[in-house]
């Protein structure tokens, strides 16, 4: 592995990967996160690191310039959160994937984050094995969230409203956030749902349904299309604040 400088004097790794290499961006502004997750990272089979960014100002350039496959995106740094870095990373090159490393597990990080496209939420608390299969599913496009973070997503959606007690006078009646949708999904689609939040693949969702791929790939697009998710990562989102998925044990 050879490595370059930026402007500011922080080292960029570069690396020759085998083309069948997912290529890692890592974005944390603590010098020994980003190091020490640099170090993990070239432990994993078929994973290489070739670049670092201290802010979400350079995550967002250097995704530009180094497109790599996956960007391991902390949400607190300077000039630009993880949310913000997210949404520019992904408005520049829609085909990387995202995945969420903090120690933040609030509901305004999580939704933010999913909202802004990221494919994957894990806590700092996660294990080298989690984050290697965090990145490897990524890459593969498929979403994985922490289950600390499923869990939260859960709470908050079946979390009755404080107001729902005695509405305000001439307010209409709070609604619960479990209320069903609308969206018309289908018993087949609805399982489906309930699989991708489950982090599951296609080939697995078609492997556990007893239907091809094809068929899985025409649910998932009639499903973004009724719930008006454009990804995998609002599907998992969608699923958990509209009462489809359980959180896991």
């Amino acid at each position: 592995m050879t490595a370059t400088r930026n402007e500011r004097g922080r080292p960029r790794l570069r690396d020759n990967p085998r083309m069948t290499d997912i290529r890692v961006l890592i974005a944390d502004d603590q010098a020994a996160v980003r190091e020490g997750l640099a170090l993990l990272l070239d432990t994993m089979s078929g994973v290489t690191v070739v670049g670092q960014a201290a802010d979400g100002l350079e995550a967002a350039e250097l995704a530009a310039e180094l497109t790599p496959d996956v960007v391991l995106m902390d949400l607190n740094m300077p000039r630009a959160d993880g949310i913000e870095a997210t949404s520019r990373v992904l408005a520049e090159n829609p085909e990387i994937r995202v995945v969420v490393l903090t120690t933040y597990e609030d509901d305004k990080s999580i939704v933010g984050a999913l909202r802004a496209g990221a494919l994957g939420y894990l806590t700092k608390a996660a294990t080298r094995a989690d984050i290697e299969r965090a990145v490897k599913a990524a890459a593969a496009g498929q979403a994985i969230l922490d289950p600390a973070v499923q869990r939260q997503l859960l709470a908050a959606a079946t979390a009755a409203p404080a107001a729902q007690a005695a509405p305000a006078a001439g307010a209409a009646p709070a609604r619960s956030v479990l209320e069903p949708p609308g969206d018309d999904l289908s018993p087949r689609e609805a399982d489906v749902l309930r699989l991708i939040a489950a982090g599951h693949s296609n080939r697995e969702i078609a492997k556990k349904l007893f239907v091809g791929e094809a068929t899985v790939k025409s649910h998932i697009n009639r499903i973004f299309t009724k719930t008006g998710c454009r990804d995998r990562a609002q599907a998992v989102q969608y699923a958990f604040t509209h009462g489809y998925a359980e959180p896991a044990n």
